[in-house]
């Protein structure tokens, strides 16, 4: 996957994130919780494009190893949302395996990332 498809699949996963969330009733917790969401959600996108700006190896690796956590934090609001059983939504299954796919996929990036800046410094 190149990164033009990567900046798509990401904002996708947000977009997603935000139709799920306006489909939602209205809790406080519910609320609360969903605001959490569209932050981290939306933060992965808006960080990898940044990282794709990375000024140097070391930014770009700051910066994919925030959208990783973000994906991450993503996964763990929807977990919350799923596991308080304030929301039935048939929408959750797929939005969790899509964040748990995103936080692979820029984990991957960081390691090798970080592996081939290990191998430049050596040389």
């Amino acid at each position: 996957m190149d990164k033009v498809e990567l900046k798509k699949r990401t904002k996708k996963f947000a977009t997603d994130i935000i139709r799920f969330v306006e489909e939602l009733p209205r809790f406080r917790s519910i609320d609360i919780l969903t605001h959490q969401l569209l932050r981290s959600s939306t933060s992965v996108g808006a960080n990898y494009r940044s990282a794709c700006r990375g000024k140097s190896t070391a930014d770009f690796i700051n910066k994919i190893v925030i959208v990783e956590e973000e994906a991450d934090e993503s996964i763990y609001w929807l977990e919350l949302i799923e596991e308080s059983g304030l929301v039935n939504s048939s929408t959750l299954p797929g939005l969790k395996k899509e964040a748990n796919e995103l936080t692979a996929i820029f984990t991957a990036i960081g390691k090798t990332a970080k592996e081939n800046q290990k191998l430049n410094n050596k040389k």
